[in-house]
Formats: structure tokens, sequence, C-alpha cells
């Protein structure tokens, strides 16, 4: 506010020393930017083919990827599809082999090894259930071998594939193992195939090769084991399309036997000490029986039995023999010691054996009493606890 009076003077601005008169102060100096560079050709193009590369090199990995998955197999999926298809072959030879792996290839008629039926006087074929159907051998060649069954319920073949198959596709074999286990492990492929050393035993020949379509790529024949070898679907083709044909009517021989490989009865009750003992003494009665040691299997029967029963009499009643598929139902303890034994098992042997009546194959259903002497349990009496049945009738 205004009072009238006069405002005292106002003291000179002060500059700060060595700041530079008014008049030297300058515009600030705007700088202009460099031109624009023009775009590096080079790194572009290099950039673009590394791109490219990766998305090549990435759509080869996925195409080796797919590839791969198209030329696998999944072996679970292989066995679960083809296992109403595949047999077991069993038979009484004069050879004594007898043992082997089939296909059902069309109605009745089955595929397998001819080294394992080879002089034949009786054949069975067993199915994945268990049933046990008679055969006879239709025709041989070339170490393969076509089997007509009688009584063969209706089951899908594995036909043979058709065409030429990827020499790439891998394949698996399927085949029962000689304690009757049916398995499956995967062979390679045609361009790059596994030794079948590796994977093979003698239950084995005759086991079909699949393919992933679940064809039937070819059969493992041959005359041994180590001579194995895959008989190719354009092979076996052959066999399937001649059905007909003069059934083999056998070896000449008066004595046959199945195969020798050891024969250990399934125990169906408590695996007690004493039903392991009477499984243990039956297991080398009817192993030494199959080798038709006739004179080994004595060290297991008692006194009595050995004075009874002569290796000659032994040997006509067991000469064309073979017991398989054994099973101990019922195992007691008598008061004096000795030992009840109920056991089950099917019998193979040729239609001319001693006490035969035609047949070729009986399930038996007997009682065995064993002797304790010691620790050691001997053979002493048996009987039977029904009639004899036939096996395919079962």
């Amino acid at each position: 506010m205004h009072d009238g009076r006069q405002a005292p003077p106002r003291p000179p601005r002060r500059v700060p020393a060595g700041a530079p008169p008014l008049t030297q102060l300058q515009p600030p100096v705007r700088r202009t930017p460099p031109p624009a560079r023009r775009p590096w050709l080079f790194g572009r193009f290099l950039a673009g083919l590394v791109v490219f590369l990766l998305v090549v090199a990435g759509g080869a990995v996925a195409g080796w990827f797919v590839r791969q998955d198209r030329l696998s197999i999944d072996t679970a999926a292989a066995l679960t599809a083809a296992r109403p298809s595949v047999v077991r072959v069993l038979a009484t030879t004069c050879s004594g082999t007898g043992e082997g792996t089939g296909t059902i290839v069309g109605p009745g008629l089955v595929l397998t090894a001819a080294i394992a039926v080879r002089e034949p006087k009786s054949v069975v074929v067993i199915l994945s259930d268990g049933l046990v159907r008679r055969a006879n051998v239709l025709r041989t060649g070339n170490d393969v071998a076509l089997l007509q069954v009688i009584g063969l319920p209706s089951t899908p073949p594995l036909t043979p594939a058709t065409g030429t198959p990827d020499p790439q596709t891998e394949r698996a074999l399927i085949g029962y193992t000689q304690s009757g286990e049916l398995t499956v492990q995967q062979v390679g492929s045609v361009r790059r195939p596994r030794p079948l050393s590796e994977v093979m035993n003698l239950g084995k020949l005759g086991g079909p090769v699949v393919g992933r379509s679940g064809q039937l790529a070819g059969i493992v024949t041959g005359k041994t084991v180590a001579e194995s070898r895959i008989a190719p679907a354009a092979e076996l083709r052959g066999y399937v399309a001649q059905t007909d044909g003069v059934p083999d009517l056998g070896g000449r021989c008066t004595e046959s036997r199945g195969p020798a490989s050891a024969v250990t009865p399934k125990l169906q009750v408590a695996p007690t000490s004493l039903a392991t003992d009477a499984q243990k003494m039956l297991a080398n009665y009817l192993t030494l029986q199959n080798r038709h040691d006739f004179a080994g299997v004595r060290a297991y029967y008692s006194q009595r039995l050995a004075k009874a029963l002569s290796v000659a009499q032994d040997r006509l009643s067991h000469q064309t023999t073979y017991f398989f598929d054994p099973a101990i139902t019922e195992v007691t303890q008598n008061p004096d010691g000795s030992v009840n034994v109920r056991m089950s098992y099917s019998v193979l042997f040729a239609p001319t054996a001693h006490q035969s009546g035609g047949q070729t194959c009986n399930r038996l259903d007997m009682r065995y009493k064993l002797e304790r002497t010691g620790q050691v349990l001997r053979l002493d009496q048996s009987k039977p606890m029904t009639a004899a049945r036939p096996c395919d009738s079962l």
C-alpha cells in the first residue's frame, strides 16, 4: 500500500563472478543428426538364412520323429492282437524235438517249423486259452510245416502280408518259451535285423513275426535254434494257398519222445514245505520219464515199486509218451508219514502205443502215494481218481 513516502532504492543486481557479459550469450546450438545408414544387405541375408536353416532343421527333426513313429512297433499291442492266433505245438517224434510255436493261418490250419514235427507219432496244439487239439502234419517243405488241426475253434487268422514291406519297418517275434509262457521281442527290420540268437529258444521255432500292421511278416524256422531264420511272408503264401495234401503218418520208429526240457507241476495248494518237497520229487519223475531215462527214474521209486516194475515194463508203458501241463491239486500226510498227492496232467502218445485205445492225448487225474525214507520222498503207489478223458474233449 502506498503511504506517500518514497520507496528505498533497490540494490543493484549482482552478476556472478566470471559470468560472460550478456552480449556474449549465444543461442543454443542444434546438432543435426547424422544421415540414416542404409540397411546392411548381407546381414539381412545372413539372418534370413539362419532362420531358414532353423526351420528346415526343425522340420527334418519333426519328420524324423514322425517317420520313426511310423516305422516302430508297439510290442505289447502286437502281442495282445496276435495272442488268440498263436498256439503252442507239442509232439512225440522219432527225432525227439517235438516243441515249437504255431500260427493259425486259416480254418483248421496252422503254420509251424518243420523241425518241431519231424517224423511225428502224435501232435497237439495248445491254444491261448489252454484248450488242447489234435493235429496232423499236412505237408512240409523248406523247413516249414502246415498242420491240419482237428476241432480248431473259429479264430481270426494271421494272414501273410501282401506286397513288398518297408525294409525299415520294425518287426516283433511272438513265441512260447520252453516253460510255456508266451513272449514277444523286437527283431529289428529287414534292413537292420536283430540277431535271432539274442531272442530264440527251441520253443519259439515256428513263431510268427508280425509287422506294425499286425499282418504276418514271416515265421522263424530252421533245423536248429542256431540255424534259425525268418521265412518271409512271400514264401508262406504258397503254403496257405495249397491246403490239399496227404497227412504225414509219422515216423517208423517204435520209440518216440517229446521235448526233453524240465517239467514242473504247478502248485494249486498252499506252498508248504511238504507240498514243495512233493512238487520237486514229481518234477524229477516226470522229467526223467519224458527223457526216457527209465533206469534213472528208478531212483525215485520205493523199494516195493522198484521190485514190482522193471525197466522193460516202464519202457513198454512210456516209450512214446510225453507228460505236460501237470498240476498238483491236493497234498495230505498220512499217520505213517507217507504223503498223498493228487495230480492231473496231460499225456501225449502214439495211437499204437500200449493201452492207447486208439487215442493220442489224454488228461489223467491221479493220486500218488509217496513214501518217505529219511528226508527223501519216493513214489510207491498210484491210482486213477477219474477215468482218462481225451484232451480235445475238455
